[in-house]
């Protein structure tokens, strides 16, 4: 069974593009004949004002879930029930695994993101955590 993560959004491409770039999927490619979506969506007669309804992520692996972004007209009003963890810094420990996720950090940052807060390593668990949103306020963690 796959496994498909939908996000309500306002810009799907653009959050397709962010989600791509913060967990090295791609945004995904036109559907076979077709060069891009732009001349896909023009073939298939959907007007202009429509062609940022949908868009997706997918990993290139194959292995991870797909990321589906679908344009809604309200906008997000409270705190997500379920979030991302991105696995930033795998295999490390202390100040080397800190220092991994605030690299992540800054490079999110960059792409649109919003830092909230840093959550530093504390027994018994030990391992810290920093608490971001992507463009559309979107909570995930970077762990």
């Amino acid at each position: 069974m796959d496994v498909q993560i939908t996000f309500d959004c306002a810009d799907p491409a653009g959050l397709a593009e962010f989600w791509a770039e913060a967990l090295g999927y791609r945004v995904q490619g036109p559907p076979p004949g077709f060069e891009s979506w732009e001349q896909a969506l023009e073939a298939w007669g959907v007007p202009p004002e429509r062609r940022n309804d949908a868009s997706a992520a997918i990993d290139p692996e194959g292995a991870g879930p797909r990321l589906f972004f679908q344009r809604v007209p309200e906008p997000k009003r409270a705190k997500n029930r379920v979030h991302l963890d991105v696995r930033a810094a795998p295999g490390l420990e202390g100040e080397a695994r800190m220092a991994a996720l605030e690299d992540a950090a800054a490079r999110l940052v960059a792409r649109g993101a919003t830092r909230l807060e840093r959550h530093e390593p504390a027994p018994p668990m030990g391992f810290g955590h920093i608490v971001m949103t992507d463009p559309e306020g979107n909570e995930s963690c970077l762990d």
